[in-house]
């Protein structure tokens, strides 16, 4: 892990409580990340922040400093508590459990020290055990939309109490379909006037801006512009493989890899399940990450991922963003995206905070006309080298692990352009229909 992502500004010159000082003590940090060091002064001065950063580079301390120190320095202050009131000082609102899940993870070590409670609330496992949590108070909730609105649309909590409101990833939010859920939040929490409210976005969109506009108090654009639009530290390289020699290709370079943790991406579950079948029957310990999977199995795979039991996690795009799990030293790129900002969320899984890392994508005849527009996107021609025969390996047949499902007539089982989740309309300026209980983040 390098220091060079760190600033000079340390966070015990800054008039944090006490409580806060030990957790980032607890958690090891002592000098900020530039996007710590722009935001503190604003936030800790009660000045909303619109900011943006690369993924990785510390966005969320930022906004859990900010979060808790506010917290603390009004402690006291609140009105007597009642049952229309019962509810969080706090909202934090991620695009999916996972990033809810990570955040939370980090939310215990502050809320331990302040004294405080928190929760993760999020879609497909915990219902009722979430649902108790909430009846008896907490806090701080972080979690997913959907899950959050059904709660409050069944009197479990009130809004009325928030104090303060992060929106995480906010382009991924619209991206997948959240902007009416986000907005029926901003309208049952207190005034923009009468919170703090916290904005985090890799890239800010017109969207992202418009938002902004108009549920934030002349929040402050903090930007903290990368070199390049991909990680400095990652190395980049594109292999130019024929499709039948994609499995070939990628077994050889996985037995080439002498150690770290291999992310692959692919373009559909379907590709996905026969990667992870060819991987296992390769004697490699290998997990499969996809929609779908229960949120009780994902959460295990992607601990066992982090702490090293599997080595190798074979992903559709659901885990392109948000995730942090430090000892990535390889992301493969299987298929090559067919957005450019999905390749730069993908390979933004390795080189995180200030360690180097490496991406290799394939580039085959299916996909490689994609590539003039990411390199477009990223400012720079990505290094190709030779599919060498050393590398095309022989591979043992494909040994099950993960039974594969039908695909789409074409062959694509990925969310086709212009196709419409059930039981949701066009994503616009708010709409008139109410936000209901199924909300997609269930299914993220």
């Amino acid at each position: 892990m390098s220091d060079t992502h760190l600033t000079q500004t340390r966070f015990d010159s800054f008039p944090l409580a006490r409580p806060v000082l030990d957790a980032l003590a607890e958690l090891g940090f002592a000098c900020c990340t530039p996007i710590q060091e722009k935001t503190l002064p604003h936030t800790l001065a009660g000045v909303d922040v619109c900011g943006q950063a690369q993924t990785g580079t510390g966005k969320t301390v930022a906004f859990l400093v900010s979060v808790f120190n506010l917290l603390l320095n009004s402690r006291g202050s609140e009105e007597k508590e009642t049952e229309t009131s019962h509810g969080p000082y706090a909202v934090i609102l991620a695009p999916t459990r996972e990033l809810a899940v990570q955040i939370a993870n980090e939310a215990e070590v502050f809320a331990r020290h302040a004294g405080m409670t928190q929760i993760a609330v999020y879609g497909g496992t915990g219902y009722e055990t979430q649902k108790a949590a909430l009846q008896q108070g907490v806090d701080v909730i972080i979690g997913t939309p959907g899950r959050i609105i059904d709660y409050h649309q069944q009197k479990v909590f009130s809004f009325r109490r928030v104090k303060t409101l992060v929106i995480d990833e906010a382009d991924r939010m619209f991206d997948l379909g959240f902007i009416r859920d986000i907005r029926y939040v901003l309208r049952r929490i207190p005034p923009l006037d009468q919170r703090l409210s916290m904005l985090f976005s890799a890239t800010l969109s017109y969207r992202v801006k418009e938002l902004a506009y108009e549920h934030m108090n002349n929040p402050v654009h903090v930007t903290v512009e990368p070199e390049q639009v991909t990680a400095a530290r990652v190395s980049e390289h594109v292999y130019f493989p024929a499709q039948n020699e994609k499995i070939p290709l990628l077994i050889g370079l996985l037995r080439s890899i002498p150690e770290g943790q291999v992310l692959i991406f692919t373009n559909t579950k379907h590709t996905a399940e026969k990667v992870v079948n060819y991987i296992n029957g390769n004697d490699f310990s290998v997990a499969l990450l996809t929609g779908d999977i229960p949120q009780k199995k994902r959460l295990r795979l992607l601990s066992e991922f982090a702490d090293g039991t599997r080595r190798i996690m074979v992903a559709t795009d659901v885990a392109a963003r948000g995730l942090h799990i430090p000892a990535v030293s390889h992301v493969i790129n299987f298929d090559l995206p067919q957005d450019a900002e999905d390749y730069v969320h993908r390979i933004g899984r390795t080189g995180r905070a200030g360690a180097s890392g490496a991406a290799i994508s394939f580039a085959c005849e299916k996909y490689a006309f994609h590539l003039p527009e990411i390199e477009a996107y990223i400012g720079h021609k990505i290094d190709s080298l030779a599919v060498s025969a050393d590398l095309l390996v022989e591979p043992a047949p494909p040994k099950e692990l993960i039974k594969p499902t039908r695909r789409d007539h074409d062959g694509d089982d990925r969310k086709k352009p212009g196709r419409r989740r059930q039981g949701r309309g066009r994503p616009g300026r708010g709409g008139r229909r109410p936000a209901t209980s199924q909300s997609s983040s269930e299914s993220t």
